[in-house]
């Protein structure tokens, strides 16, 4: 029987799962455990930030396991769920959109990502790209698609810190430091869509390790009108992304059934 340390798991635990969704917030795993097409949702395990349930699709059985927020834990999370056996993830999280065009409960789904973190260095150089799998990025489309919900499709920048890192000013001191101001217009005007703190690095470790990932995530502030997170919309941009997680997690499985 193999074993993991920090997500406290086994391999019998999660009876031969492949895949994985990935929230960052623990209080987020039941809920994306037990929204449809998932069903028969049950509790594995829970240490630190790293909590897991297991679901199941059919007869194939699906994890969701948080990783807590960055880049570190969330290399943490994949190295032990690939030690697993778990082979394809998808990362279900919250944004900042920083295009004027996205609005708040839209959902981002994530081509690639800007590498402003440090975890993914330990797996490749700068040069190497952060990309998601085609196939994840169009079950996830096609799952907004279908859902109708508002999405868009494209450029994420990954930033290890939640403030200096996304140049945010409603901070302690207020100050941002000189090689970080004026970095969300640059990134805007490069045709970024929006700021999160794990993809690039999810992207960078599947790819370097042969795993395959996704990223959506539903937008719960609108950096070019407000620094602040739009609390009160915040429930229905998580519930956006997690349908069309779950709803692409429903589509791959049948793909992968027809190979």
């Amino acid at each position: 029987m193999k074993s993991v340390y920090h997500l406290h798991l086994t391999d019998d635990q999660i009876e031969g799962a492949k895949i994985a969704l990935l929230p960052g917030d623990p209080a987020r795993v039941e809920k994306i455990a037990k929204t449809a097409p998932l069903e028969r949702a049950r509790f594995l395990a829970s240490k630190r930030e790293f909590t897991t349930w297991l679901s199941y699709i059919g007869q194939t059985p699906v994890l969701t396991t948080s990783t807590g927020i960055g880049g570190p834990s969330t290399a943490i999370a994949v190295e032990e769920l690939a030690q697993l056996g778990v082979r394809l993830f998808i990362r279900v999280g919250t944004t900042g959109a920083i295009q004027p065009s996205i609005n708040i409960g839209d959902v981002v789904i994530t081509t690639g990502a800007v590498r402003l973190e440090g975890a993914s260095t330990h797996y490749a150089p700068l040069e190497y790209p952060a990309v998601a799998d085609y196939e994840i990025v169009r079950a996830l489309l096609r799952a907004a698609q279908m859902l109708g919900i508002p999405h868009h499709v494209g450029i994420t920048c990954s930033s290890d810190t939640f403030y200096p890192g996304q140049e945010r000013y409603d901070t302690f001191s207020g100050h941002v430091p000189r090689h970080l101001r004026g970095s969300l217009e640059e990134w805007r005007r490069l045709n970024v869509l929006n700021y999160e703190m794990e993809a690039a690095t999810l992207f960078v470790i599947c790819s370097a390790l042969g795993l395959r990932a996704g990223c959506v995530a539903g937008v719960a502030a609108q950096r070019t009108r407000s620094e602040s997170v739009a609390l009160d919309q915040l429930q229905m941009s998580e519930e956006n992304a997690i349908r069309v997680a779950t709803k692409a997690v429903e589509m791959l499985v049948a793909l992968a059934a027809e190979k």
